[in-house]
């Protein structure tokens, strides 16, 4: 799955929230300065191609929605970002934002525990 650029990212951000929406809706949601309806329109018509989203036609007004969960974006993504980063290693990532971000012994375990009760939840 491709990448979504800075500005792709925010519109996804909007449409998963909304769940389908006009281009209107979208810009009303994005914050100040707001980008131009074109501007706008043009990135979701790119989203569209790369298959991240679709639409319906109302004559010549076109109500877009997902095609990606943002789970399914969330996953992909930081699975490319721990390769890229960490070297699909888990335990490294986990380690550098423990350190980077000054985490106490308390947190850490919280994070293990969170972790644990996920592995047991996907189990058959």
């Amino acid at each position: 799955m491709k990448e979504l650029t800075k500005a792709e990212d925010q519109i996804m951000q909007i449409l998963w929230e909304l769940n389908e929406g006009f281009v209107n809706d979208i810009v009303d949601r994005m914050p100040e300065p707001k980008p131009a309806y074109n501007t706008v329109s043009t990135i979701v018509r790119i989203l569209e191609k790369k298959g991240f989203v679709d639409h319906k036609a109302y004559g010549k007004t076109h109500q877009y929605y997902p095609l990606i969960s943002k789970q399914e974006y969330t996953r992909s993504y930081m699975k490319n970002f721990m390769g890229s980063y960490f070297g699909n290693s888990f335990k490294e990532m986990v380690s550098f934002f423990a350190k980077e971000d000054n985490m106490s012994v308390g947190e850490i375990e919280d994070l293990m525990n969170e972790v644990k009760k996920e592995i047991e939840n996907e189990k058959p």
